[in-house]
This record gives C-alpha cells, structure tokens and sequence, in this order.
C-alpha cells in the first residue's frame, strides 16, 4: 500500500475555493481503480492548513492518479497556498500478526 501525505497552507482569503475544488474532487478519485483512501482535512489550531491523506493499492495505480485530469485539478488549485505544498509518499507493508504474538517482549 502507498500513503500519500498532502500538506498545505493556503492563503486565508482562497481557504474557500480550494476547499471548494477538492471537496469537489473527493467522490471522483475515490471511485479511481486502486484508491483505498482519498481525505481532506483542516487543522483545528488553524483553518488555513489542509491536509490530503490518500492510500493507494500498488504504485501502479498511484502514477496512474498522478496523471490524471483530477490531480492536475488538484495541482492547479495548489496556486492558491501561501507557500508550496509538502507532498510525502511512503510505501507501508501490510503483515500478518500471528495469533500467538504478544506486544510485550519474550521472556528467555
């Protein structure tokens, strides 16, 4: 699984539109082959920084949303932060947990 991390601080007076645009983005890149995730949030202590956080099946498909017409929207509308948007992807392995694991170290 890929987590993408979308941080952004936008200019108080553009706050609406941006917000506008991507929560107009939301239904469809969730409905894009491989999205597990696709979320929008604002910071309580300051409504002026947003945060994407989206999850993606297999990179494949990430590079495939990177391309699209939606992320250039969401590209496009980043014209309207105060500073330039800091943008994370980390690539997580999901494990199974045996049933016998124990979060406390083993005793020898």
């Amino acid at each position: 699984m890929i987590l993408v991390i979308i941080r952004m601080k936008v200019l108080a007076e553009k706050r609406k539109e941006l917000s506008q645009t991507i929560a107009s983005l939301i239904g469809p890149i969730r409905a894009e082959k491989g999205c597990l995730r696709f979320d929008f949030y604002r910071r309580i202590e300051d409504e002026n920084k947003l945060h994407i956080l989206e999850e993606w099946n297999t990179r494949e498909n990430l590079n495939s949303h990177l391309k699209s017409e939606r992320f250039r929207v969401v590209r496009g509308a980043m014209n309207l932060l105060q500073e330039p948007c800091e943008m994370v992807f980390h690539t997580v392995a999901a494990g199974k947990r045996r049933p016998d694991a124990r979060s406390q170290p083993a005793v020898e």
